[in-house]
């Protein structure tokens, strides 16, 4: 076995270790995952379907030889890269991974589609089974538009044979990570595995509590339909006594920032430390979406600020009900509005001491412990077998 790998605190040295990681365009949850791997496997080689990611965002990646597909030369491909979407399951099986000991995908579309062979460990932390393709496949119809006509049959086609190759591509796995229990069930209800639970890694010590507290409401985001910031707006302008700052930008945000109510403020982007700066001093986080995970609540937390989010979701694993937040039922106005109730009678309750540390169980180190620990575990039974 090729020696090109090392990590500290574990014996990964003998190995030769590809990542595969979807796409590189921008800094987000999944790039905070393949940061924390390349501090495991600081060596390791990173295959992508596309990188055009800024340089202001690019000192993570710590100048690790990066291999991109064929999409990455096609026209547009920077602005347009997920239009060649029928063509990645494609490029994802061009990389030659043959010279390498373990591989690791890092997937939310098509990276776990990678070919490997018998003599290597492939192991997969899924963000999410492709989610337009699966159980939210009419949802993504209706938001995208098609959901009618001509172009809705060749999408729905094409869906349908995503489908059958993402199926047959988990045969190809080893070992399953699911980044949440509610991705854990997808991965079960979608490929018939098992998994084990390893929460994201959030940046907790980003974040410091403050005595300083004031009475708004706060939510950030990008403001694209599946987040729900409209549900929020909507809500608040039934609680004109209570004031809302929201901060994001996206395609929703001219449709969210007509007719607002006195005690709701939409900010736009703003910088971290603006965004710090709101959060820390709130009253709660609110978190209308459904996420995989959900790395912005456990920042609230981190925050020392109790979140009140939609119940679904990976939500589920980071909020502790009556402790660290309170979750509304339905995905809809009244329902926050009655959670948003509740709170106000019961806020007093929740001690910001033990929500903090309540946050750290998701931090940076417990993610590249419980990393290293499960793949020690499968090189020691995969390997072995192997002999």
């Amino acid at each position: 076995m090729n020696g090109n790998m090392e990590s500290s605190g574990n014996t990964f040295g003998q190995y030769k270790v590809a990542i595969v990681h979807d796409w590189l365009t921008v800094f987000g949850g999944a790039e905070r995952v393949l940061e924390q791997l390349l501090k495991l496997f600081k060596q390791a080689d990173i295959y992508t379907i596309v990188d055009y990611l800024d340089d202001k965002d690019r000192s993570f990646l710590n100048n690790n030889n990066i291999t991109t597909s064929f999409v990455q030369k096609l026209p547009f491909s920077k602005k347009h890269y997920r239009s060649y979407l029928p063509l990645m399951p494609l490029a994802i099986e061009q990389f030659d991974l043959s010279q390498y000991d373990l591989v690791i995908s890092s997937s939310y579309a098509v990276a776990k589609g990678v070919l490997t062979g018998p003599n290597q460990l492939h192991i997969s932390y899924v963000h999410s089974p492709i989610r337009y393709a699966w159980d939210l496949q009419h949802e993504y119809l209706h938001t995208s538009g098609f959901d009618k006509g001509l172009k809705s049959i060749l999408v729905r086609w094409f869906l349908h044979k995503i489908r059958i190759w993402d199926h047959r591509t988990s045969s190809g796995v080893d070992e399953w990570i699911a980044n949440s229990t509610f991705i854990k069930k997808r991965i079960r209800k979608v490929y018939r595995c098992k998994s084990k639970v390893i929460h994201p890694p959030v940046n907790t010590n980003r974040f410091k509590p403050t005595e300083v507290k004031k009475e708004h409401y706060f939510t950030v985001s990008r403001m694209v339909p599946y987040k729900r910031i409209d549900l929020i707006v909507n809500a608040f302008k039934k609680m004109p006594d209570k004031e809302l700052i929201v901060i994001g930008d996206g395609p929703e945000f001219g449709k969210i920032n007509k007719n607002l109510t006195p005690n709701i403020k939409l900010l736009g982007f703003q910088s971290s430390s603006i965004v710090e700066e709101y959060m820390s001093t709130a009253k709660a986080f609110i978190f209308a979406a459904q996420e995989d995970f959900g790395i912005v609540p456990v920042e609230a937390q981190a925050c020392g600020i109790p979140v009140i989010a939609y119940g679904k979701g990976g939500v589920l694993d980071s909020v502790e009900e009556g402790k660290t937040g309170m979750f509304f039922s339905q995905q809809t106005e009244d329902s926050l509005i009655q959670s948003i109730q509740m709170f106000e009678l019961n806020y007093k309750n929740f001690d910001s001491n033990y929500i903090r540390k309540h946050a750290d169980k998701f931090s940076e180190e417990r993610f590249r412990n419980e990393m290293s620990e499960t793949v020690q575990r499968a090189i020691d039974c995969y390997f072995d077998n192997k002999q």
